[in-house]
């Protein structure tokens, strides 16, 4: 920690110095009054320790110059209790009374030490972790740094995973840090839509293109113009659609069923499947140059089996949520139900885990949940 200490008495502010010169992980520079102070403190200073009496400008006046930019602590010798409430309503975190020892010091400043060590973890999570994750697996942590650089270009990224690992949890994460955020998050599921409707759900359509177009109708393509359309189980596609997507994102610009007009769009397309395009390929049910336009960048999301060291962390605010939406007291697991959901295997991802928490919230008879109240299926 880099310490700044402000005291106006040469023999304490010497004394205080010697003292915390032996320890080593502390870089301390000291200062005859708070003006001076004021003129050398940046950002590097990661705590002030001031005197309160001290000529020209006292410690609360320069507890309110700093302005809440740094962590401080304030000894004095004549104390009053007006004097304490005020600076810690000012945000100051230690009051100590002089004479005191450096071992109460060192204390005191080791205290500040751990209090900052977790918020910069905090804040350095927060980078990587939206508020969609929960987890904080070095798994997971890989994907969003890939998802990271990712956000902030407009490349084609095509989501891989198994069914219910979150894909579309992604595509909107991607959206949300990416210079289209203020825009829509279209998504839309390929495997959702009967064959017939996707080209015009995709492209919209005039009035008359067909029997009961009764009246023009703009396509998911249009509604996303600006921001990101999220095509999900991409490989559902029906293959002569595939071929207007593929023109879509090539010249930029779809024409409406029943129309000769080309609409011009801007908008970045997130794909996702759980299905091996290449098979799909070789089957003759994908085509190859559409899957090149798609997979510029792939990111493959690992199943929450290989994720366990978030499994609990998502398991119990999941329980949490629920809890807080049915109106129960809070509930909680059991270690022998810890010890179901960290060796079960998985198989429907986070969809699964899910369901299976809020099942237990709403079955289990007592505020700690059992093993045998989370109804898994050992023989998946």
């Amino acid at each position: 920690m880099k310490i700044a200490i402000v005291e106006d008495d040469i023999n304490m502010r010497k004394s205080l110095e010697i003292a915390m010169g032996d320890y080593k992980e502390f870089e301390v520079k000291t200062f005859k009054n708070a003006k001076d102070a004021l003129k050398a403190l940046d950002e590097s200073f990661d705590l002030i320790i001031t005197d309160i009496n001290m000529p020209g400008m006292d410690g609360i006046e320069f507890v309110k110059e700093l302005n809440g930019r740094f962590e401080v602590i304030i000894m004095t010798g004549n104390a009053t209790l007006s004097r304490a409430i005020e600076s810690l309503q000012l945000g100051v975190k230690d009051f100590l009374l002089k004479p005191f020892d450096i071992d109460t010091l060192i204390a005191a400043i080791e205290r500040e030490a751990t209090v900052q060590k977790v918020k910069k973890s905090a804040k350095k999570r927060s980078k990587k972790t939206s508020r969609d994750f929960l987890g904080e697996s070095e798994a997971l942590q890989r994907v969003l740094s890939i998802a990271d650089k990712a956000s902030k270009t407009d490349a084609s990224i095509l989501l891989l995973g198994e069914s219910g690992v979150g894909k579309e949890v992604f595509a909107s994460y991607i959206h949300k840090n990416s210079p289209r955020a203020k825009k829509p998050f279209i998504a839309i599921n390929m495997a959702a839509l009967p064959d017939n409707l996707i080209e015009s759900e995709l492209f919209g359509f005039e009035k008359g293109a067909f029997t009961d177009a009764t009246e023009a109708k703009a396509g998911q393509f249009e509604l996303a113009n600006g921001g990101t359309l999220f095509l999900d189980e991409i490989a559902e596609m029906p293959y002569g659609v595939q071929a207007k997507l593929l023109r879509a994102l090539q010249e930029k610009e779809i024409r409406r069923l029943g129309s000769s007009k080309s609409i011009k769009i801007d908008i970045r397309v997130i794909s996702a499947t759980n299905a091996n395009l290449h098979e799909k390929i070789k089957d003759g049910k994908f085509r190859e140059d559409l899957y090149y336009r798609l997979n510029t960048i792939p990111l493959e999301i690992p199943p929450l089996r290989e994720r366990k060291d978030e499994i609990l962390t998502i398991a119990n605010a999941i329980c949490e949520e629920n809890c807080k939406k049915y109106d129960f007291e809070t509930k909680s697991f059991s270690k022998e139900a810890e010890s179901e959901l960290l060796e079960y295997n998985w198989p429907g991802n986070i969809r699964e885990l899910i369901s299976v928490v809020e099942r237990a919230v709403i079955l289990s008879e007592d505020q700690e949940i059992q093993k045998d109240e989370l109804y898994l299926d050992t023989r998946k």
